[in-house]
């Protein structure tokens, strides 16, 4: 099993094999407190735009993430696991437009299966690559809007390929490195209410889920349990 390590919107467009996108803060980790909620399926999409029209056509259907770290007017939720964690969303199809991850899946179009990556879905991800054993493994990190790399996407990377080949890493320091890194600094300051602390709680809680998530390719594009 080759394992590739990559970054950023450039990274996911060069992902090749069974390619796991990695957002931490936040978008991944919210997808899979709305996916342990219950959840029927997510739909990533590019646009606000789109997912605004996509609501439109379908009443019934949530809709969840922002641009540039903020809630967007007009979406149910925002890009907070922790606010989401208190949600049932038994049976519900939820939209999800975010800055960076979804960018991602929408960009890594050489894959040939994409997952999820987050810590809350670290174990369990690593578990099914595993028992698939493909030939190509990619890894990418999503960063900052996919634009600029951040510590919590590098250091889940890291981890993702450590527990792949048989390690075992000190995920204590990992976190303890996010938490000093402004990167994870910022869901501890008052001022920026946009970023919450629970969500950095949310999102280092780690192996939280039992599950992976799998992009399903197809009209619609959406996320799964596996």
């Amino acid at each position: 099993m080759e394992i590739r390590r990559l970054s950023l919107l450039e990274g996911a467009k060069r992902a090749k094999g069974t390619t796991v996108v990695i957002d931490v803060f936040r978008a991944f980790t919210t997808a899979a407190y709305v996916m342990a909620n219950g959840a029927e399926k997510i739909l990533p999409v590019g646009g606000v735009d789109e997912a605004l029209e996509l609501r439109r056509q379908n009443p019934g259907w949530l809709i969840m993430g922002e641009v540039h770290g903020y809630k967007i007017p007009g979406f149910d939720y925002g890009n907070s696991p922790d606010e989401v964690s208190r949600v049932d969303f038994t049976g519900k199809t939820v939209i999800q437009r975010t800055s960076s991850g979804v960018q991602g899946i929408l960009a890594a179009s050489g894959a040939e299966e994409i997952l999820l990556g987050s810590f809350v879905l670290a174990e369990a991800t690593v578990d099914y690559i595993k028992k698939k054993i493909p030939r190509v493994v990619s890894i990418v990190a999503m960063g900052w809007e996919g634009e600029h790399k951040a510590i919590e996407d590098e250091l889940c990377a890291e981890y993702l390929e450590s527990r792949l080949r048989g390690a075992r890493p000190n995920f204590p320091e990992m976190a303890r490195r996010i938490r000093a890194d402004p990167q994870g600094a910022k869901f501890f300051d008052s001022t920026q209410t946009s970023f919450r602390e629970g969500d950095f709680h949310a999102a280092m809680s780690l192996d939280r889920f039992p599950f992976a998530l799998r992009v399903v390719k197809g009209a619609p594009m959406h996320i799964e349990k596996i």
